[in-house]
């Protein structure tokens, strides 16, 4: 390396067609940073397969399927450092299950965050696999969600259904 010159990590992209509608996955460093809803563009970036990125869309097929509930992905999203902490109690939510945006604020360690929380969501980088439509309203309801709420009700709805049929079995 050049004195005073930093290597860049390579970028790669990948779309994914999926029952929610089309995602953008974004891999750099060997992580993945960013799932995002619908085709995004990210300049200096790959559009290619990498072999993260198929194990991604592979898990996410799974996700899609009914036969995973929790993603085993090397993950780097970037964030304050309560976003991050937000963010890791969120994949402590137990799939086809939900929290209020209080619960995750007292699951933090501030009773009085449950705004903060919500704005912690809304930038959550890595939808789905960061599982922020299992945060609802303190009223039950469904509040906020990147792809739209149509698509948090549909996840919802689809984890709900796919533990029915497991206990069902």
């Amino acid at each position: 390396m050049r004195e005073g010159v930093a290597l860049m990590a390579a970028v790669y992209c990948f779309r994914l067609d999926t029952p929610a509608g089309r995602i953008t996955l974004r891999e750099e460093g060997d992580a993945l940073t960013h799932l995002q809803f619908g085709d995004i563009f990210y300049e200096n970036a790959e559009y290619e397969e990498s072999h993260l990125l198929r194990e991604a869309a592979r898990q996410l097929n799974a996700y899609f399927n009914g036969t995973l509930q929790n993603f085993s992905l090397p993950l780097h999203p970037e964030g304050t450092e309560f976003q991050r902490r937000v963010w890791a109690e969120l994949q402590t939510v137990p799939y086809g299950q939900t929290r209020s945006y209080g619960d995750i604020a007292r699951a933090c360690g501030n009773v009085h965050a449950a705004r903060a929380v919500g704005m912690a969501n809304n930038r959550n980088p890595l939808a789905i696999i960061i599982p922020c439509h299992r945060v609802i309203g303190a009223n039950g309801k469904l509040v906020g969600y990147g792809g739209g709420l149509n698509v948090k009700a549909f996840l919802l709805d689809m984890e709900k259904k796919t533990m029915e049929q497991l206990e069902c079995r």
